[in-house]
């Protein structure tokens, strides 16, 4: 076993968050003044801190999109926080993995209260011995700033590196992984665009759930 400890993105990797995301962005933007009819062009929100996204995507300044990020959490707190499901035998594959003896921790962008509250809606929360998000302010929203305190909650060190890998589905993920350090798994199953992953330098890539229980009775 190459890989002792899996950190786990969450939105498109162990969730199928598209619909509540994109929702509630769609809700932000539409008290920001922005009518936005299409939510596929809404995807580009699942990964990145919220933000990055509406300062990056549609040009706001650091003050409007602080005030975007409050209409999206009105939404979301309410409504989209429920509005995903685990993806199709995730599930399965924690479980599996954390009976081989694995550690399993999420490293997520999205609020560590939201976090913790779709995976005990879900029933998966009890295969992960760390679970980390953002905090509310978006002080701690980074990829590399969350697995960082992911190593320091979980009392990883610099020797542990080599047997710690990331999982995820977006460039942030990897670049992530990259920046700390650490090996990690492109899935192609949630919101990447094609070659995202290879083009950011993703280690291993899986195309579907099955792909990555495949890869992990390897690695």
């Amino acid at each position: 076993m190459k890989y002792r400890y899996a950190l786990f993105d969450l939105d498109g990797t162990v969730i199928d968050s598209g619909e509540g995301i994109t929702k509630s962005t769609q809700y932000a933007l539409s008290r920001m003044g922005i009518e936005e009819p299409d939510l596929n062009r809404l995807r580009a929100f699942v990964g990145p801190p919220l933000l990055d996204s509406f300062r990056d995507l549609y040009g706001m300044s650091e003050e409007k999109a602080m005030e975007a990020v409050d209409w999206y959490r009105e939404r979301y707190s309410s409504k989209g926080l429920y509005e995903c499901h685990p993806y199709e035998g995730i599930g399965e594959l924690l479980e599996a993995l954390q009976q081989e003896g694995r550690k399993l921790a999420v490293a997520s962008s999205k609020p560590e209260r939201f976090v913790r509250e779709i995976l005990e809606h879900f029933g998966i929360g009890q295969f992960f011995s760390e679970i980390v998000g953002a905090t509310m302010d978006e002080k701690l929203s980074s990829k590399p700033d969350i697995i960082r305190e992911v190593f320091r909650r979980g009392k990883l060190t610099q020797a542990d590196k080599a047997s710690v890998v990331m999982i995820g589905d977006r460039r942030f993920d990897i670049e992530g992984a990259n920046e700390t350090g650490l090996d990690s798994i492109g899935v192609y199953y949630g919101f990447a665009e094609p070659g995202e992953l290879e083009k950011a330098g993703a280690t291993y890539i899986a195309e579907t759930v099955q792909n990555l229980a495949d890869l992990f009775r390897r690695i």
